[in-house]
């Protein structure tokens, strides 16, 4: 699951990294949580990338109503081809959701313990999403996304047992094409990260509470409870 994440590079710079049009403003988050506007990189009505805002919890194009009943953070990658709320989504409308990591909970004797996962370099990581529109309210469409996870690599379950999927630069292209339809070519794409660069960073509780959105999110913390 990926309930949590961090976002404190620049629109610009994140913008510049996936060659995208900024059409989103964003001020450094380090505790995003579901339901909030947050920039997703996608392709554009003329084939090129946008960054733009879109809500975190996916709305199927044919739910009666934008609602929590029907709206999806994350999407498993088991079921992704065959689940209706993401079958078509995942055939054509198919986003990057970028993150300076992310966080997750790991069961403890007492309480949860928050680890902030992330790169060793600090670089961003891009998520894969899936995305969809919904247009039958009368405020205009409603555009929103979820993160598609896979059970955790090795290292990361050490943690939790799932982790977002995490889409490397040579396979950004496959993934954001919407003309790439052959589900067959993409299901590799879901698999766990393996690598070791991601740190399991223990953090102070203080993130736990979704309105505490400020740096000391990612205080780590010398022993994990402490």
């Amino acid at each position: 699951m990926c309930g949590r994440y961090a976002l404190k590079t620049s629109v610009p710079e994140i913008a510049r990294i996936l060659g995208a049009e900024a059409n989103a403003k964003f001020a450094p988050s380090y505790n995003v949580a579901p339901s909030r506007d947050v920039p997703v990189c996608r392709t554009s009505a003329n084939g090129g990338r946008e960054l733009s805002l879109l809500r975190w919890g996916l709305v199927p194009h044919w739910a009666k109503a934008a609602n929590d009943r029907y709206r999806m953070i994350n999407a498993r990658a088991e079921t992704v081809a065959d689940k209706p709320a993401f079958r078509t989504p995942f055939r054509r409308r198919r986003c990057l959701v970028p993150a300076d990591g992310y966080f997750e909970w790991k069961a403890g004797p007492h309480r949860k313990q928050p680890y902030f996962i992330h790169r060793d370099d600090e670089s961003p990581i891009f998520l894969a999403g899936l995305w969809d529109r919904w247009e039958k309210g009368e405020d205009g469409p409603l555009d929103s996304f979820a993160i598609v996870t896979t059970p955790a690599s090795e290292h990361v379950a050490n943690v939790h047992d799932r982790m977002p999927v995490i889409v490397e630069a040579d396979n950004h292209e496959t993934w954001l094409n919407p003309d790439t339809e052959d589900v067959r070519s993409l299901l590799p794409l879901l698999k766990p990260h393996p690598g070791k660069e991601l740190l399991l960073t223990p953090v102070n509780t203080y993130v736990n509470n979704p309105r505490n959105d400020d740096s000391r999110c990612l205080d780590p913390i010398t022993e994990p409870g402490a």
